[in-house]
């Protein structure tokens, strides 16, 4: 089973620490600064939403060079493959891959470089998806587990409230075995069969 990273609603204050930690780890790497989470909210809680490093990933499986794989326990994407089709953050069921790029350097013009006529604005607001800006290469970017530091990943380190943690597979099976026997307990209290046979007599 992959490692993934999960956020407590109840102990998020979306303060958004966990999104400029990740950009900053991620710039100082020379990969996308873009957030690989964003933090959801809504009348009552907030919550950070990351890749959930999926066992069959159909981000994977739709990639048309293979720059999304299964490695070290986690689903990894090698932005230096990706060609920008998008077709990764279409596929995923939780909209966590985003599209991240730079802009290139501005050239300065001469005296003989006509001035461009300013681009026209768009009338309404288009999906990420659809969103292209002339000159810029959209890179896919999604949850690493911050793979590249021994320290782990940046948004944990730095939650003030510590509502984001790291779940490995050691984890998930001790919460289901626990959580087994509670319902067995649980049950066992309710059942006739759990009381002394002393206390259980036939009708006359």
């Amino acid at each position: 089973m992959n490692r993934f990273i999960i956020a407590d609603p109840k102990l998020c204050i979306g303060c958004n620490t966990c999104m400029a930690s990740c950009s900053a780890e991620h710039r100082q790497r020379g990969l996308q600064a873009l957030p690989r989470l964003q933090v959801i909210r809504n009348a009552r809680d907030s919550a950070p939403v990351m890749c959930h490093q999926c066992e069959d990933a159909p981000c994977a499986q739709v990639c048309p060079v293979n720059a999304i794989r299964h490695q070290d326990d986690a689903i990894v994407l090698n932005e230096s493959l990706c060609v920008s089709c998008k077709l990764c953050g279409i596929a995923c069921p939780f909209g966590a891959i985003g599209f991240g790029g730079s802009t290139p350097l501005a050239i300065p013009s001469d005296c003989n470089t006509p001035l461009a006529l300013p681009a026209a604005k768009a009338p309404r607001p288009i999906g990420a998806f659809l969103d292209c800006v002339p000159g810029v290469r959209a890179v896919a970017v999604k949850c690493d587990l911050c793979a590249f530091t021994p320290l782990g990943p940046a948004c944990i380190r730095t939650c003030p409230t510590q509502a984001i943690r790291l779940v490995s597979d050691h984890d998930v099976r001790n919460a289901s075995e626990q959580k087994r026997r509670n319902a067995m307990q649980a049950l066992s209290a309710e059942l006739p069969f759990a009381t002394a046979p002393e206390s259980r007599k036939e009708p006359n």
